[in-house]
């Protein structure tokens, strides 16, 4: 009989592959997608050694239906494996309003969310290992709906002491999915008495990095030095995404200082990251010049090695484009954050497992699985902008 696999083992395991997961085909969360659409993606996922999945609220039916999808792919087949990290999400009091309350919660709205993960942490204990409460929901920057630390810690001490009373799986993981900063790895604003509880409390630290928003509100390791501007584009390229990564790391880094300084020692992992692959705004031609499928490509390369190199679980961000994030803009980069496009194409950073094979014989709502361009990497290459001289990045030898 197989060994039942807790978060422990799987989160970090360079076997156990994580993404962020969301199956929405249309410009609305109301169009659920199915159970049948759900499996065909979990076994795109598969395919590519994903072992695990970030999901975002239980609210909605999506939550439910991937986890029913990988029970029912599981009883097809006994080797099938695939395991969900649940998040639960949480909102202040008056969340999406003119007048949101950002000092209260949204207290039935919230017992509701935690009540439902619960439920199926229960009632799929094979498959629920990790449930985290909320999503970016301590960062200030949140403006729509962010809550004080005190909200997300009375919410994990409750699952804990769950846990512990018997009435979840002993081995189920807590935590938040949240900012580098809310974790404390950047303004001292966030260093408040109910992040240290919350950071004693959670099972490990889930934390989000983002270079790629940050070509934009803090371009200090984007574009080339003047050392460099004799460079081709493609080297100037190379040269800024491993500053990105580089940057990435460091904000890591950070959340991990400020864990220890505490005396804090807990296990820490990357609930998000990600690379647009287009932007009709900030990240675009007319902006800082940071997304396109090669730029994506290069990211997801660097993370992946490091993270995995480090026996570091990361809930790359995300598994397919998902349409309804900016359903009045098609152009906009939360669009475009998928390694597939919506109709099933890999992006340039899965040609080569197009290549090897490992997709043949799946698809996704009948197209099966090719290349984007056409397979045709000079015709991607045309659409690849080097990234702008930075003047006033300082240069470390």
């Amino acid at each position: 009989m197989k060994k039942e696999l807790t978060a422990k083992d799987i989160l970090g395991d360079p076997a156990y592959l994580a993404i962020s997961y969301g199956g929405y085909r249309d410009t609305t969360r109301d169009i659920q997608p199915t159970v049948a659409q759900l499996k065909e993606d979990m076994k795109i996922l598969a395919a590519m050694n994903v072992r695990i999945l970030r999901t975002y609220n239980t609210k909605l039916k999506h939550a439910s239906n991937v986890v029913e999808a990988i029970h029912q792919l599981k009883k097809e087949d006994p080797d099938f494996e695939m395991y969900v990290m649940l998040g639960a999400w949480i909102d202040c009091e008056n969340a999406w309003t003119a007048h949101p309350n950002h000092d209260n919660e949204d207290a039935e709205a919230n017992a509701a969310e935690i009540q439902r993960a619960v439920d199926l942490a229960n009632q799929y204990p094979d498959i629920v290992k990790i449930i985290a409460v909320g999503n970016e929901a301590m960062v200030k920057w949140a403006a729509s709906y962010f809550v004080q630390p005190w909200v997300i810690l009375k919410w994990v001490n409750h699952l804990q002491e769950l846990k512990a009373a018997g009435k979840l799986p002993k081995d189920l993981w807590v935590t938040s999915s949240d900012n580098f900063a809310s974790w404390g790895g950047g303004d001292a604003e966030y260093h408040t008495e109910d992040l240290v509880k919350l950071m004693k409390a959670v099972d490990y630290i889930s934390l989000h990095t983002y270079p790629m928003h940050d070509t934009h509100y803090n371009p200090v390791f984007w574009g080339f030095l003047e050392e460099e501007e004799g460079l081709s584009d493609l080297e100037k390229i190379d040269a800024s995404m491993q500053r990105a990564k580089a940057y990435a790391i460091s904000q890591y880094q950070n959340v991990a200082d400020y864990m220890h300084s505490l005396g804090i020692d807990k296990p820490l992992h990357i609930g998000e990251t990600g690379w647009a692959s287009s932007s009709n705004g900030y990240y675009g031609p007319k902006g800082s010049k940071a997304t396109d499928e090669y730029k994506e490509a290069i990211f997801y390369r660097h993370i992946r090695e490091w993270t995995n190199g480090k026996g570091i679980a990361c809930f790359y961000f995300e598994a397919f484009d998902e349409i309804w994030k900016d359903a009045h803009n098609p152009g906009g980069s939360e669009n475009h954050f998928g390694l597939f496009t919506l109709d099933g194409q890999a992006k340039y950073a899965l040609w080569e497992l197009v290549d090897r094979g490992v997709f043949e014989g799946l698809s996704r709502d009948g197209n099966p699985i090719s290349k984007t361009y056409g397979g045709n990497k000079e015709a991607l290459l045309k659409e690849v902008l080097a990234p702008p001289a930075n003047k006033g990045m300082a240069v470390n030898h």
